[in-house]
């Protein structure tokens, strides 16, 4: 598919998907949720794509909802409203469900929704110079679509501070808060986006997909009986698979595994 907001490559195994508005830094619209969530499915259903990148264009990640759209949203009735809010928690349950892992690749400004897509990902790996903001309480909003995910990367008690202040934060905060796992000066980012990366092509891609699953499913839940038998059912699921009994196979007789030649 031909994208207007978006620009896509696919390299060994790799899609980027590329926020390509950088004349308004590219803020969210309408259009660019609709290509955002078509692209990261079509992504997400391609046995070719291993990993799954988003970044961002010229001098901004994400710098949050498009003016034009904004205005054109406060005319609308709670129906209207209702139905176009439904449409950015779609893009980012589809990121964050997404069977590949995800990697947000940040710079420069990611507010508002564009921080949302950095806690939507797996991974966050973000230069010196970015920055973040939660700003909707200050034009009277509430970070409410984006909130789950948030709350998921940095608990409730650093969210609370940043979403009730929406104070501009730095790449060290991000880092310290847990809202980015690596943080690299602007001349290495595609370095260590790419050092991940690779770590990411060394693992089977369906126990990747299986161990997204897992760690969704699991996270908060009590260790009860329930929880141990449902672990135990799922590694023995993948030991029984095709690519656990490759993954053993090579790991005994000191070879890499064959998916290591697919990506």
């Amino acid at each position: 598919m031909t994208y207007t907001t978006l620009e896509t490559t696919l390299q060994q195994g790799v899609a980027v998907i590329w926020l390509n508005r950088p004349d308004v830094r590219n803020a969210m619209s309408a259009e660019l949720i609709a290509e955002l969530t078509d692209a990261v499915g079509a992504a997400s259903e391609d046995d070719a794509v291993r990993a799954i990148v988003l970044a961002g264009r010229g001098k901004a990640f994400c710098a949050g909802a498009d003016l034009n759209w904004m205005k054109q949203a406060a005319g609308y009735g709670p129906t209207e409203n209702e139905a176009d809010a439904a449409k950015l928690a779609t893009l980012l349950r589809t990121i964050a469900e997404s069977p590949k892992p995800t990697l947000a690749r940040v710079h420069g400004p990611a507010f508002a929704g564009g921080l949302g897509l950095v806690t939507a990902c797996d991974i966050a790996v973000a230069s010196y110079d970015a920055k973040f903001c939660l700003t909707e309480v200050k034009i009277g909003l509430i970070p409410a679509m984006i909130s789950p995910y948030v709350i998921r990367a940095i608990g409730a008690r650093a969210a609370s501070r940043w979403m009730l202040t929406a104070e501009v934060f730095d790449g060290a905060e991000a880092y310290r808060s847990g809202l980015v796992q690596e943080l690299a000066a602007p001349e290495e980012l595609d370095g260590a986006v790419n050092a991940i990366l690779g770590q990411l092509l060394l693992a089977g891609p369906a126990a990747l997909a299986a161990t997204k699953a897992l760690i969704r499913d699991v996270a908060h839940r009590p260790v009860d009986d329930a929880l141990v038998r449902d672990t135990a059912r799922r590694i023995a699921a993948a030991r029984a698979s095709d690519e656990g009994r490759e993954g053993i196979a090579s790991f005994l007789e000191k070879r890499a595994p064959r998916w290591h030649s697919e990506a």
